[in-house]
């Protein structure tokens, strides 16, 4: 909407936590959920972040990121990605099924726009939420499972420290082709950063 001059108002900037030298993490919040739901919608995308190629309404969708946006889960810590440059939201990343006990948790990533892929993108934010979850919550071991045709993914996890500690046989299934499901891990006192800590220290 025009204001009275005619101008555009100028875009509010989001809220950033983390800035690397591609991308920048921050919190999640409500002007996020169109883009979630053409993610969502998008089966290349959905399938390769692990989820289900079915459409999905923009109720459905909602539902399930309001909880996440409002921050009502504590086992569970939620980015959106930026691109740096731009400023402008490309995906999202999580630390999930948080185990202060065991010092562990889960790790996912999309990248939502596909003409990103392949470009660093997914690596760096990885490894920025890596480190947050080792640096800042004292995690010491992050794993994440994936399909094995998700070979981009793959390259861009060893780049940012997971190592493959082993596969479930052919237990994903489309059409009459069968693939594995690759697990992967990072320990603490294994992850190196390249972009230096998280963490700034005073």
């Amino acid at each position: 909407m025009a204001n009275n001059s005619g101008e555009q108002p100028a875009r509010e900037e989001p809220i950033v936590n983390i800035v690397g030298e591609k991308v920048a993490l921050g919190p999640l919040h409500d002007d996020l959920l169109p883009l979630l739901v053409k993610w969502d919608n998008d089966f290349p995308t959905a399938d390769l972040q692990g989820g289900d190629m079915r459409p999905r309404s923009r109720h459905a969708v909602t539902a399930f990121w309001e909880p996440l946006i409002q921050g009502g889960r504590e086992d569970r810590v939620d980015f959106a990605i930026y691109e740096r440059a731009t400023l402008r939201p490309i995906g999202h990343t999580n630390l999930r099924d948080l185990d202060g006990v065991r010092r562990t948790a889960e790790f996912g990533i999309t990248i939502g726009e596909r003409a990103l892929w392949g470009k660093g993108y997914g690596t760096e934010a990885t490894i920025l939420a890596l480190d947050f979850g080792f640096t800042v919550l004292g995690l010491h071991n992050v794993m994440l499972d994936t399909w094995s045709y998700n070979e981009r993914a793959i390259r861009a996890y060893t780049k940012a420290g997971f190592r493959e500690i082993g596969r479930r046989r052919e237990a994903q299934r489309i059409g009459n082709a069968v693939y594995d499901v690759v697990f992967m891990d990072c320990l603490a006192t294994e992850f190196q950063n390249p972009l230096g800590s998280v963490v700034v220290h005073h």
